[in-house]
C-alpha cells in the first residue's frame, strides 16, 4: 500500500537574500528577545508582550519599514509581524535597536501555520495584509494567498468587530481579493459602496509604493470587519 503525499500550496518562495552585518547582528542580538519560534502550541499574548493590550498582525512585513513606523506611531498597542525573509527580518530588529521602540514581536515562518497553530481564537484585534506576492500568471493564482479558506482562518482570529486590513498594487489581485471577501459571510465591507476604500491614515506608504506612484500605478485598500455568523 503506498503512502499518499500531500504537498501544501505556499503562498510564497522563499528567496533568501544575502544578511548585511548589520542585520546579522541584529538578529543574533534580538531574536532572543523579540522573536517567537514557530511551535505547534498557542502563545499567550498577553505574556508575549509583557502586557494586555489591542493586538495588530501583520503578513509580510517586507523590510518592516511601515510596520515599524505604526509600532512607533501606537505605542499603546501590540505589534505581530510575519516575514520569512532573513534580511527584512534583521532590518526591522536593527530599526527596534535603533529606537525606543518595544511593541514588536517577529515570527519568520509562514503565516497560516503561525495563523492555525500559535495564534489563539479570536485575539486579534486586527490583521493587515499588504502588497502580498499577487502571483499575476493565472495557472499561479491557486498560489495567492487569499482564498476562501484564508478569509474563514482570518475570521476565525480576529476578535468579533476586529478589522482585516488588505492592500495590493495589482488591480487583478484586488478584485481577487474583494470577490473573496465580500462572499466570505464571516465579513462586512467597511467600504460606502461594497469595494474599496481611501488608503486609512495609519498605513504608511512604504517606498515601493512611492516609486510606484510616481510610475501610475494604483493602489487599492479593502477593510472588512469581522461579523458573528447567523444561526
Amino acid at each position: 500500500m503506498s503512502e499518499k503525499i500531500i504537498r501544501t500550496i505556499r503562498s510564497f518562495v522563499k528567496r533568501e537574500g544575502r544578511l548585511t552585518h548589520g542585520q546579522q547582528q541584529a538578529i543574533e542580538k534580538l531574536w532572543p528577545v523579540y522573536g517567537v519560534d514557530y511551535t505547534e502550541q498557542a502563545v499567550n499574548l498577553n505574556e508575549l508582550f509583557g502586557r494586555e493590550a489591542a493586538t495588530v498582525l501583520e503578513i509580510g512585513f517586507g523590510n518592516g519599514d511601515s510596520l515599524w513606523q505604526m509600532a512607533q506611531a501606537q505605542p499603546e498597542k501590540n505589534f505581530f509581524g510575519i516575514e520569512v525573509h532573513r534580511p527584512g527580518v534583521g532590518h526591522l530588529l536593527h530599526l527596534i535597536d535603533s529606537s525606543d521602540c518595544r511593541n514588536i514581536r517577529i515570527s519568520s515562518h509562514d503565516a497560516v501555520d503561525v495563523l492555525k497553530q500559535q495564534i489563539p481564537d479570536h485575539s486579534l484585534d486586527r490583521l493587515q495584509l499588504f502588497f502580498p506576492d499577487p502571483w499575476h500568471k493565472k495557472k499561479h493564482h491557486k498560489r495567492r494567498i487569499v482564498q476562501p479558506a484564508f478569509a474563514q482562518l482570518v475570521a476565525q482570529k480576529l476578535k468579533p468587530g476586529g478589522i482585516f486590513h488588505l492592500a495590493t498594487d495589482w488591480e487583478n489581485y484586488a478584485e481577487h481579493m474583494l470577490h473573496t471577501l465580500n462572499n466570505c459571510e464571516l465579513f462586512e465591507n467597511l467600504s460606502t459602496d461594497n469595494t474599496y476604500v481611501d488608503k486609512p491614515a495609519e498605513r504608511p506608504v512604504t517606498k515601493f509604493e512611492s516609486r510606484g506612484q510616481r510610475l501610475g500605478h494604483g493602489v487599492w485598500d479593502l477593510l472588512f470587519i469581522t461579523q458573528l455568523p447567523t444561526v
